[in-house]
């Protein structure tokens, strides 16, 4: 397997022992294994990925060096400003508690922030903005507003004595042929 000489291996090694991220040292540790003339699928079952995605990152690395194995995500970049991101806290904040108006799931979210700042996300984009704005993007069942929580707690309190046992089934004794079933099957197959 080919591996470019933008570095030496002691360089490679240097960068794998002070990456700060996991997938950093991931890559650069399949550059090394392949400079040392192990191939895909042998890099791949040490390291816990695939043949493909080991050949993914040494050509990424061959054309454009170590920029090639950096993050391509874009989570980073922001479609509303400060103030706008204010807004939304307060609207969120405002309407937590109404079933009726507050929103409920990441669909109503994106038709308001599109609706009142004119910017279209995705939804992986919606749950990036909530959980850096500090909220969850799960919210609970609504309770309905005639929902009285005395009368629940009373409820499961209170014994009921309208349930009943179950009468017992017919033993098989009982029955005069040789299986054991209750007698109001054995007439369903007439």
């Amino acid at each position: 397997m080919h591996v470019a000489t933008h570095h030496t291996m002691d360089q490679l090694q240097h960068l794998q022992d002070h990456a700060d991220k996991p997938a950093m040292v991931l890559k650069l540790r399949a550059l090394i294994l392949a400079r040392r003339g192990w191939f895909a699928p042998r890099i791949a079952e040490a390291l816990g990925k695939s043949p493909r995605t080991i050949q993914q990152w040494v050509g990424d690395y061959n054309r454009h060096g170590l920029d090639g194995l950096r993050d391509r995500r874009t989570s980073n970049r922001r479609y509303l400003t400060a103030e706008q991101e204010q807004q939304l806290c307060e609207h969120l904040d405002a309407t937590a508690d109404d079933p009726h108006g507050g929103v409920r799931h990441a669909g109503e979210l994106g038709a308001y922030i599109e609706q009142h700042f004119g910017v279209a996300y995705s939804l992986s984009g919606l749950y990036e903005l909530l959980r850096r704005l500090g909220y969850a993007w799960l919210m609970p069942r609504p309770r309905h507003e005639k929902n009285d929580p005395q009368v629940v707690a009373d409820f499961k309190k209170k014994r009921l004595r309208s349930w009943h046992k179950s009468p017992p089934s017919t033993p098989a004794s009982a029955l005069k042929c040789g299986f054991k079933t209750k007698l109001a099957s054995a007439s369903k197959g007439r």
